[in-house]
């Protein structure tokens, strides 16, 4: 057991850090949150983290409390003398907004990095940002890790690949694709797509030849799933044999079950990064990311290199 490591959780994140904890070796150290009358939470930790490595395990998916409770429970712990605190953030909430798209909006993503780093953080891990950029966004370290050290070996191990083409359901996600192509030396295509709203694709194109393929779309997160059945209708009016899809972030929200349901998609594979409360369709799979989580978190505290941890 490590004696000078702590780790610590979130309610949303729970039962993967229950995950974490097991792979880890040591038992999750006792952080409740409290709740009081008007709404307001206070995090309590029961135990001594004097001097301890702490790493606090916790998505920050809405609703907004999430955050919260990881902001006051890492204020928490820096009051409370911690020697070394690390979020360990499977979802990134607010990656998309990392950018001005249009006038007189805020760039959420780097406020949201700002009061991370406020509240008294020494280190970020998380896995699949939606923009890689992101990591600037911070002055302390951060550990980027990617599902694709969980995707391709499943992929491997379950699926004949000698017949896949692999695509991206948007141009932006081009490059995270094209790692699965160049792994699996597939070809590559592409959905290019255009939204006249959010959470609502007005057309899309595709760029190059599934006939006959059995096609895996790549992204990182399914939201609404709007995107990812559009592009599957479309790949198969191209005339792929089949088309399935991989994506880190279930963050499943609206009509998303249905849309995955209704769709030509014959699976949807998706990682444990945001808790689903009730598998409400058969096409969906979630994979575990606790290993590879308690595997950077032990390399962290062990003062190790992460490399190993990635795909080459």
């Amino acid at each position: 057991m490590n004696v000078n490591s702590k780790l610590l959780s979130t309610n949303i994140s729970r039962p993967l850090a229950e995950n974490i904890a097991d792979y880890y070796g040591q038992p999750l150290g006792d952080l409740t949150i409290q709740r009081f009358s008007d709404g307001e939470m206070q995090p309590i930790i029961s135990e001594s983290v004097r001097g301890c490595f702490v790493f606090f395990i916790g998505s920050t998916c809405q609703p907004h409390d999430n955050l919260m409770e990881l902001l006051f429970s890492i204020d928490a712990a820096k009051r409370a003398s911690a020697g070394y605190i690390t979020a360990v953030i499977p979802y990134f909430g607010y990656a998309r907004q990392d950018r001005k798209d249009k006038p007189r909006v805020p760039i959420s993503a780097k406020l949201i990095a700002n009061l991370l780093e406020a509240a008294g953080l020494n280190r970020i891990m998380t896995m699949d940002l939606h923009a890689e950029q992101i990591q600037g966004f911070f002055d302390i370290p951060v550990d980027h890790l990617k599902s694709e050290a969980i995707f391709m070996p499943y992929l491997k191990e379950n699926m004949d690949m000698d017949n896949v083409t692999f695509a991206s359901p948007d141009v932006g996600g081009v490059k995270r694709a094209r790692r699965y192509a160049k792994y699996f030396a597939r070809p590559l295509v592409i959905c290019d797509k255009y939204r006249e709203r959010a959470n609502e694709v007005a057309s899309m194109t595709l760029i190059g030849d599934v006939k006959g393929a059995d096609v895996i779309l790549v992204d990182d997160l399914v939201d609404t799933a709007g995107t990812l059945a559009r592009a599957a209708e479309l790949i198969i009016k191209r005339g792929a044999k089949s088309v399935r899809a991989i994506c880190a972030h279930p963050v499943l929200s609206g009509n998303a079950y249905a849309n995955i349901e209704n769709s030509v998609l014959e699976a949807l594979l998706v990682c444990d990064t945001i808790p689903i409360k009730e598998n409400k369709c058969a096409k969906i799979k979630v994979l575990s990311t606790a290993k590879l989580f308690a595997r950077a978190i032990r390399y962290t505290h062990e003062h190790r290199s992460l490399a190993k941890l990635f795909v080459d």
